[in-house]
């Protein structure tokens, strides 16, 4: 499974202090084919919401949601968003 790709940490040649992005991972219920897939008017339910600090550390969790039998199942979903991004103090 692969997820949307995502925003990339700034490098040190680009102006400004360094940007972090904060990420989470949520484990969802997938509910019945009902036509379309408005996250937004009606979001699956949410079984497990963890947070991460680094990309390398919420594909980790992900993997590890993945491993699990219901997800295997094509029962429950795992999805991997980037949020906050925040700047590093220097």
């Amino acid at each position: 499974m692969r997820t949307a790709q995502l925003p990339r940490h700034r490098t040190s040649t680009e102006c400004g202090p360094p940007v972090l992005t904060r990420f989470l991972v949520v484990l969802t219920d997938v509910r019945a084919q009902d036509g379309g897939r408005d996250e937004r008017a009606s979001p699956e339910r949410r079984r497990q919401v963890v947070g991460a600090s680094s990309r390398e550390a919420a594909e980790r969790i992900a993997g590890a949601f993945m491993a699990l039998g219901m997800v295997r199942a094509g029962r429950q979903r795992v999805k991997l968003i980037a949020i906050g991004r925040r700047r590093v103090r220097g």
